[in-house]
């Protein structure tokens, strides 16, 4: 687990990660620091962290949005790129573990991605409230 996520918690460990991103980005936030349990933070971090990854190292994007939002006995956390596209679960270990992961909690994890059409990772983490 990242030491910003343990010392200070999901929102500013999420804007830590987007401030080291040399993407243009643009941040939504809607969840209030400890109000969550550590297993759905450190799964809403994993999230931002692959989405960024993948956006960086495979999609040739110019930018990110990403959005974390609490609300309705459920997280949210969506991540999407204006990148290539093409992004496939069935390939590489990062999102298959990522979806295993969400998985493991409960959740969904829906990856759309088109080609050249930029990909959206969504995580709907049940919680709560």
């Amino acid at each position: 687990m990242p030491a910003a996520l343990i010392e200070r918690g999901l929102a500013s460990a999420v804007e830590d990660l987007l401030d080291r991103v040399p993407l243009r980005t643009r941040l939504e936030l809607d969840v209030a620091d400890g109000a969550l349990s550590p297993a759905l933070e450190t799964t809403a971090y994993c999230v931002v962290a692959e989405g960024l990854s993948n956006a960086l190292k495979h999609a040739a994007a110019r930018e990110v949005d990403v959005r974390v939002t609490h609300g309705d006995d459920r997280l949210t956390v969506e991540v999407r790129d204006d990148g290539i596209g093409g992004a496939d679960t069935r390939r590489g270990s990062g999102l298959a573990g990522l979806r295993d992961r969400v998985d493991t909690l409960g959740g969904r994890l829906v990856v759309t991605s088109p080609s050249a059409r930029g990909t959206t990772l969504i995580a709907e983490l049940p919680c709560e409230s």
